[in-house]
């Protein structure tokens, strides 16, 4: 199973030194995928939760693609009903040729309505949009003397049943966010019930968990896996592996700004997520 980390790519605090850091830092330590974030306005209600500065998901890999060689580059999730279809296949593609065949695209419907107003976009159709898209960007992919590119998987985002049933019509693989332990096996299994009804094969599992380092057990019964002691952290990505997960992304952003200015907190403990597999490599 492949690990990844969802690197921050907002808010005060974040900057070019700042990207390149924490891209040394995720490769530095071994790590299979890189991540980022989606938002285009900054509207209101994103700027609540993410606020300005937003570095945009394509150039920002465009140019960690040159600060990397190894690790996978990847969105999670690209807000798909954003851009018009076409200039995401060509982004997406050339991504993917720059960089070596690095590319992962994270896909999902958006949530945040005043952003969907700012571009114009109806926020209603956002899922069928989102399914017309998809579909017009894996067309334009199959004229290689154009676009120029080997296969690029998607991760579709979306932890509701609409979610899985995209996934299993439309991607490689379905991409939970931030779900507690329990939720993501009975969820797995949801996903094979889904696929075998529409007559489909299974995607692939790759959920993006948080990462937050606690001195003490977390015991509440809402925990979200990744929340927790190092012993606890390590025992939900476990988890996830007997899952039968093909990769799973640590999200080190919990909602406190002053992380974003002080990230070594996060690269303590994914120095110490890392450490733990080299050694189980090493047995």
């Amino acid at each position: 199973m492949q690990i990844g980390v969802n690197v921050p790519n907002f808010a005060p605090g974040t900057d070019p030194d700042v990207l390149r850091r924490w891209a040394q830092t995720v490769e530095g330590l071994g790590f299979d995928l890189l991540m980022v974030s989606d938002h285009i306005a900054v509207t209101p209600d994103v700027a609540e939760q993410y606020p300005a500065p937003f570095y945009e998901p394509f150039t920002t890999l465009s140019w960690l693609a040159g600060v990397t060689s190894r690790v996978r580059l990847g969105t999670t999730v690209l807000i798909v009903p954003y851009r018009h279809p076409l200039l995401m296949a060509r982004m997406a593609a050339n991504l993917n040729r720059l960089s070596g065949g690095r590319l992962v695209l994270g896909v999902g419907v958006g949530w945040a309505r005043q952003e969907f107003e700012a571009l114009g976009v109806p926020f209603q159709r956002r899922g069928a949009l989102t399914d017309d898209h998809l579909r017009a960007m894996r067309d334009a992919w199959q004229n290689t003397d154009d676009y120029d590119t080997g296969a690029i998987p998607i991760w579709v985002g979306g932890n509701s049943e609409a979610g899985m049933r995209r996934a299993v019509l439309l991607g490689d693989a379905w991409h939970p966010l931030r779900v507690a332990p329990g939720r993501l096996a009975d969820a797995a299994g949801r996903l094979k019930t889904i696929a075998g009804d529409l007559g489909r094969p299974v995607p692939a599992l790759v959920p993006r968990i948080a990462l937050q380092e606690t001195r003490e057990p977390v015991t509440a019964p809402d925990r979200l896996a990744g929340v927790g002691t190092i012993d606890q952290i390590i025992a939900d990505i476990d988890q996830i592996r007997l899952l039968g997960a093909e990769a799973v992304v640590l999200d080190p952003f919990n909602g406190d700004l002053t992380e974003i200015r002080q990230p070594e907190r996060a690269w303590r403990t994914l120095a110490a997520v890392a450490a733990h597999y080299r050694s189980q490599e090493g047995r």
